[in-house]
């Protein structure tokens, strides 16, 4: 029996693929699709009005759950080098915003925050799209437009916990007028999948600029940091994950007034062992944003900062060109004052910063497999040589992969419920 429309929609959530960006709600309208917080602890879509076949071919087209691929083709030019783990640059660099309190105030050395302030302040864009804290569900982030300088710093410093940026991005298209968005790389793939269905975003969406990703925290992660603190999630006014300081402490208000800080360690732990994410997370092909303009990373030799050390820490960016749009834009801001270059580095330094990417970049392949000879869902890739990484594996750790794969699929680790109404 052939699945429903709903049945093929509600299946990306189900077996653990959706990263909650909102697309689908926008491509079906949001009389027909919402994009809402459901008892999972997730923002998935649900179904609320009628669904066609046609909407779930052009969701499944542009949804980059199951669909991720690198930078388009048209854009990789002659000056374009390709890194087999990085994937396509035209610049590395060290740098850090010029502003002291917007370095201050950003998650590492605050370059895209400072980026998104030229980017207005120059005029080359009217608006930027990015996501700042809910007031609804304050762990979560929300989709926000920003026009001012004081706009795009209230949205400064990472939110690792669900957002969906994209649930109105065919409305903002229609606005006709020049934008730059700021999110997730899961994000820039799903602008670059709809680029391919609507020349208006090529058209308007003049920059990607994305953060070097590591996941998201799973509810249940959440729950228990909340839980070790004493706090009830009902009580939160707000919760800031990083910032003011690189990386900052993590810091939550009561609706009492009180405020508790901790270390940022304390909240993800001391090393990626510790990490808690979603099963997509841990499959992600693409987490160093192969398909945006520019990408910016944490600098901390072995992936992780040094306790003692982030008292002193002013914070510094790695950033991957890798579109002339990226580079232009980079140059321009270094030339006016508004970013702040230190050195060129290579992708070998970037490995030093982000060693957990690059194992993550060996290794998805064979959970990949894992997850064909169990006829699930996987993502569908091109241009991110994850078969060729995978190739450098040994064939023992490969297949340690595809069992450990096959394992958290057997014990519905990768399963969700139905998307509901909460």
């Amino acid at each position: 029996m052939n699945p429903s429309p709903a049945q093929r929609l509600n299946r990306i959530s189900e077996q653990g693929l959706c990263v909650g960006c909102g697309l689908c709600e926008s491509i079906a309208g949001s009389d027909c699709v919402r994009v809402q917080m459901t008892p999972s602890g997730y923002e998935r879509p649900v179904i609320i009005g009628h669904i066609n076949h046609t909407t779930v071919d052009e969701i499944y087209r542009v949804c980059p759950g199951i669909r991720v691929e690198g930078l388009p083709q048209r854009l990789l030019e002659a000056k374009v080098q390709l890194d087999n783990i990085w994937g396509p640059y035209r610049r590395v660099v060290r740098c850090y915003a010029s502003d002291a309190s917007v370095r201050f105030r950003g998650s590492t050395g605050g370059v895209l925050t400072a980026l998104a302030i030229y980017l207005l302040e120059s005029r080359r864009v009217d608006f930027i799209v990015h996501v700042t804290a809910s007031t609804l569900f304050p762990t979560c982030g929300i989709r926000h437009i920003s026009h001012t300088r004081q706009e795009v710093m209230r949205g400064s410093g990472s939110r690792y916990g669900p957002a969906a940026p994209l649930i109105d991005f065919r409305s903002i298209l229609d606005r006709a007028r020049p934008f730059a968005f700021i999110g997730k790389p899961c994000d820039i793939s799903a602008i670059r999948n709809f680029a391919e269905q609507d020349p208006a975003v090529d058209e308007y969406c003049r920059y990607l600029l994305t953060p070097v990703c590591g996941g998201i925290m799973e509810p249940k992660g959440m729950a228990r940091f909340l839980d070790s603190l004493g706090i009830d999630y009902g009580e939160i006014k707000t919760f800031s994950y990083r910032g003011y300081g690189c990386p900052g402490p993590t810091r939550i208000e009561t609706k009492t007034g009180e405020v508790v800080e901790k270390n940022y360690l304390d909240f993800w732990g001391e090393d990626e062992s510790a990490w808690t994410l979603p099963f997509r997370c841990n499959i992600c092909p693409d987490g160093i944003g192969e398909s945006a303009d520019i990408a910016a990373a944490d600098t901390w030799p072995g992936g992780s900062p040094d306790r003692k050390e982030q008292l002193n820490d002013p914070g510094t960016n790695a950033v991957i060109t890798r579109t002339r749009a990226g580079d232009e834009l980079m140059r321009a801001a270094v030339a006016d004052g508004a970013i702040t270059l230190e050195q060129d580095i290579t992708m070998r330094d970037m490995d030093r910063f982000q060693p957990h990417q690059v194992t993550k970049k060996h290794i998805v392949e064979p959970r990949y497999m894992a997850l064909r000879r169990k006829g699930q869902l996987y993502p569908q890739t091109a241009r991110l040589r994850t078969r060729e990484l995978a190739l450098e594996n040994s064939w023992k750790e490969n297949m340690r992969q595809v069992r450990g794969a096959k394992h958290r699929i057997k014990i519905g680790r990768n399963a969700e419920p139905t998307p509901r109404r909460k």
